[in-house]
C-alpha cells in the first residue's frame, strides 16, 4: 500500500451498506472505527473484519438520535485509533406505509435517525476536523433525494432534508476556506436487510423497487469516493435516470409511480402478523451485508459525478433537438 492507514468511522457499521464499507476499508488497510445500536452485532463485525486479516477496528455502540452520545463515541474512537480521516454517515430507518397509515411516532423516529442521525455525525466529525483543518465527510444518500416513491415518505423526506443541509455545510466550509471535504453519493435499491426488518404497514412483505444492487458494490464506490473531491456522484443507471428524468418530466414520475412503485414494493408474500422490526430496537439475529434479494441483484454499477452527469444530459438533450430541428428543415424545404 502506498498511502499510510487512515481512520475511518462509519455510523450504521452493524449491517447492509455500512457492513460492506467497513469490510472495504478494513481490506484497504485502514483503521475502522464502527457506529451502530447492537453491541452483539457490532462485536460480530469486529471479529469478522479481525479474521480477514483487518489492523484495527474498534466499536462502540449508541443510538445516532442521541447528539452526545455520538459525539461521545467519536471521542472514544478517536482516543482507541488516533484522529480521523473519514467519516461515513450511513445509518438509516424507514417504514413501509403510506402518509395515511403511518403514525407520527414513526415518522418522527425515522426521521431522528436518517436526517438528524447524519446532522449529529457530521457535527461529531467537524468537532476533529475543522481544528486541525483536515478530513473527508461522505454521506450515503439516495436517488430518492431527488424523487420521493410512494410508502417512503418518511425515509425521502429525510434524504432530502440531508442533501439541502449538506449543501449549507459545504458553502460554509468554502466561505472559512476550511481544506475539510463533504460529498453525497446517491445510491439506488441496494439488496440489504432493511427489507426484512423495516416496519411495514402493507399487505405484503417489502421488496426493492426494481432490480437492486448489491452492498459491496456500493462499498466499491464509496471507497472509491473517498479518494476523490467531488461535491455529488450518482451510482448505478438506475440513480442517473431517476435523478435527470424527474428533473425533467416530474409530472410524469408522480403518475408512473402511483401505478408502478406500490405494488413493485411489495412482494407476494403476505406481512405477517406481530412481524420484529427495527424501528425501536435493534433485529440482532438479521444483521448481515446482503438482504433476501441477491436472485436478481447487480454486483456493478457506474459511478458517475454529478455535474458531469447533468452535462452529459443537456449536451445529449440539445444534440438530440438540434438533430431533430434539422431534419424538419430538411423536409420542408424538399417539399
Amino acid at each position: 500500500m502506498n498511502r499510510p492507514a487512515r481512520t475511518v468511522i462509519i455510523t450504521g457499521a452493524s449491517a447492509g451498506i455500512g457492513r460492506a464499507i467497513a469490510g472495504r476499508f478494513a481490506r484497504a488497510g485502514d483503521r475502522v472505527g464502527l457506529i451502530a445500536r447492537d453491541p452483539a452485532a457490532l462485536e460480530d463485525v469486529q471479529r469478522e473484519l479481525l479474521l480477514s486479516g483487518a489492523k484495527a477496528v474498534e466499536w462502540v455502540a449508541v443510538d445516532v438520535s442521541d447528539a452526545a452520545a455520538v459525539f461521545a463515541a467519536a471521542d472514544q474512537l478517536e482516543r482507541r485509533l488516533g484522529f480521523m480521516d473519514i467519516w461515513i454517515n450511513d445509518a438509516m430507518e424507514t417504514v413501509f406505509s403510506t402518509v395515511a397509515d403511518i403514525d407520527p411516532a414513526e415518522f418522527r423516529r425515522v426521521t431522528e435517525v436518517t436526517y438528524l442521525g447524519f446532522v449529529h455525525g457530521t457535527m461529531a466529525a467537524l468537532r476533529s476536523m475543522r481544528p486541525r483543518r483536515r478530513g473527508r465527510i461522505i454521506q450515503i444518500g439516495s436517488a430518492l433525494a431527488y424523487r420521493g416513491i410512494p410508502l417512503q415518505a418518511a425515509y425521502c423526506g429525510a434524504k432530502h432534508a440531508m442533501r439541502g443541509f449538506t449543501d449549507s455545510l459545504r458553502a460554509e466550509l468554502f466561505h472559512e476556506r476550511s481544506p475539510v471535504t463533504v460529498s453525497i453519493i446517491e445510491l439506488p435499491a441496494v439488496n440489504t436487510p432493511q427489507f426484512d426488518w423495516a416496519r411495514a404497514h402493507i399487505p405484503r412483505t417489502p421488496r426493492p423497487m426494481g432490480a437492486p444492487l448489491e452492498p459491496e458494490a456500493v462499498a466499491d464506490a464509496v471507497f472509491r469516493v473517498a479518494e476523490g473531491s467531488s461535491r455529488e456522484y450518482w451510482l448505478g443507471l438506475q440513480t442517473i435516470l431517476t435523478i435527470l428524468g424527474n428533473s425533467i418530466v416530474p409530472a410524469y414520475f408522480d403518475r408512473y409511480l402511483a401505478r408502478k412503485a406500490v405494488a413493485g414494493q411489495q412482494t407476494g408474500t403476505p406481512l405477517s402478523i406481530g412481524r420484529d422490526d427495527n424501528l425501536d430496537h435493534p433485529v440482532t439475529a438479521l444483521h448481515r451485508t446482503r438482504g433476501l434479494f441477491s436472485a436478481g441483484a447487480s454486483h456493478h454499477a457506474p459511478l458517475a459525478v454529478g455535474w458531469l452527469a447533468r452535462a452529459a444530459s443537456v449536451v445529449i438533450g440539445a444534440t438530440l433537438l438540434f438533430a431533430a430541428g434539422a431534419a424538419a428543415g430538411r423536409r420542408r424545404s424538399s417539399k
